[in-house]
């Protein structure tokens, strides 16, 4: 099936309750501005400070091959992107998009602080080339599904339609994660990682 017409598809069922694409836009705008704002909270400073120190080590200057890195990568988003999916299932479930886009953009506010505040120029490289760009792309995607998911969730039956359409739903944005992924490993490969590193 052309490409072009899945994502219109999309695109038309994530904007069919208006608010719910524009309440997660700002939900995540507010969420980002208060990880940035609250960073220096001593429980979550120290939270973002161990995921910096993991992405910088595991990901960014880490000798493990790069493609082991992408997958473990994807398994991770395809976790998150699962969460919002759930919302879908259920108006009770609905929730749990909400949380998790307000939960990942406060982490992204915090880490994005603490690259530049406690790791100088080298975190803004790794900002800049790196983290900002795939979350970016990352954000359009989740943002896109989560809208689809709230959409479904008031007219969601277990029937066969409707969980082909989920599960269509879920495949259509896994691809999308897999390739953001696959853009994040380029971005590695060309900033951090040796050319050799990819074997």
């Amino acid at each position: 099936m052309d490409p072009l017409f899945l994502l219109k598809d999309r695109l038309s069922r994530a904007f069919e309750r208006k608010w719910a694409p524009i309440l997660l836009i700002f939900l995540l705008l507010c969420s980002t501005m208060c990880g940035i704002l609250f960073v220096k909270t001593p429980v979550f400073y120290d939270y973002n400070l161990k995921l910096c120190d993991r992405f910088l080590d595991r990901v960014c200057y880490s000798d493990r091959n790069v493609f082991l890195i992408f997958l473990e990568r994807t398994a991770g988003n395809a976790l998150c992107l699962l969460l919002l999916l759930v919302g879908g299932l259920h108006p009770v479930c609905l929730p749990v998009p909400f949380v998790t886009v307000a939960f990942r953009a406060y982490s992204c506010g915090g880490m994005t602080a603490v690259l530049f505040s406690v790791y100088g120029v080298s975190g803004a490289v790794v900002a800049l080339a790196l983290y900002l760009p795939v979350r970016f792309f990352l954000d359009c995607v989740f943002l896109l599904a989560a809208s689809c998911s709230v959409s479904r969730a008031f007219r969601f039956r277990f029937c066969a339609a409707d969980m082909r359409e989920a599960l269509s739903d879920l495949l259509f944005f896994l691809a999308l994660v897999v390739l953001v992924c696959l853009f994040e490993m380029i971005l590695l490969l060309v900033f951090f990682h040796p050319i050799g590193n990819i074997l």
